[in-house]
């Protein structure tokens, strides 16, 4: 079952950045919001983060 995608990310980068990303992306055949949710995951994945369930969302504060 795919996972439900109700919040908004928003964010400001350098050309730069934002060009590796789409570099990065476009190699593994994905949009740059799946490529940032692999790259993210892979991240607390090595780092042994974990999300909160309960964490309330940004429109909910």
């Amino acid at each position: 079952m795919p996972r439900q995608k109700n919040e908004t990310l928003t964010i400001r980068t350098t050309a730069e950045i934002k060009d590796l990303l789409r570099q990065a992306a476009d190699r593994e055949h994905r949009s740059l919001a799946s490529m940032i949710e692999v790259l993210v995951r892979d991240y607390a994945k090595k780092a042994k983060l974990q999300a909160s369930m309960a964490a309330p969302s940004a429109r909910e504060n």
